[in-house]
């Protein structure tokens, strides 16, 4: 089922058919979105969101939709159309969209874009990116999510720390659109500058 909304003019019964998705999913770029006005055919159409984020409506001029939800472009549509139409009654459709995902970067074996597939923690996303690599700073795990085109929240984790006491509740939930960076550990960043024979050595001369 294609996720779908429906006007405020919309009965209970319709509402009740609106997979949850369409409560969580933000649009973005290149998603294409199908809007049927119940009593004015002429106005239905399909709109590919463009690069700049904004779809642009018959009689009604230009909104944007990328960021929004499905509830929150029916409100903008509803709005840019009851000065032009008494009560109207529009479907909104997710034709086609970009499926949840989260990105793992950095000091992981396999870096890279994932499908979100149901409820997922960092930890578990790490895992799916194949785990850390030796040089990773298990300390110092970021998270950045993106809340709106201008916020950006960006989170630290002691991922170490967290393992090493058990204490699973500091593990927090992937979203979609999350991304996850393992920085490499100092000794890491060091290692390019330092002799590649008795680093020991190196480090304690004295010894």
């Amino acid at each position: 089922m294609t996720p779908a909304d429906e006007s405020p003019a919309a009965t209970p019964a319709e509402d009740a058919e609106v997979p949850s998705l369409s409560a969580r999913y933000r649009i973005t770029a290149g998603d294409v979105i199908e809007f049927t006005f119940r009593n004015v055919p002429e106005l239905s159409q399909v709109l590919t969101v463009q690069p700049d984020g904004y779809i642009s409506l018959r009689e009604a001029g230009e909104i944007r939709a990328q960021g929004h939800t499905v509830p929150e472009l029916r409100q903008l549509v509803f709005d840019a159309y009851e000065p032009i139409l008494r009560e109207p009654v529009i479907t909104i459709v997710l034709k086609e969209f970009e499926k949840p995902f989260f990105v793992v970067s950095g000091q992981v074996k396999t870096s890279g874009k994932y499908e979100l597939r149901g409820a997922l923690t960092v930890s578990q996303a790490l895992a799916v990116a194949g785990g850390l690599t030796p040089d990773a700073n298990s300390s110092q795990v970021v998270l950045f999510r993106r809340y709106t085109q201008d916020l950006l929240e960006v989170k630290q984790i002691d991922l170490k720390s967290m393992l090493a006491r058990r204490d699973l509740s500091e593990d927090p939930l992937v979203r979609p659109g999350d991304t996850i960076l393992v920085p490499k550990s100092f000794i890491a960043t060091l290692k390019p500058f330092l002799p590649t024979v008795s680093m020991g050595l190196y480090l304690n001369p004295f010894h």
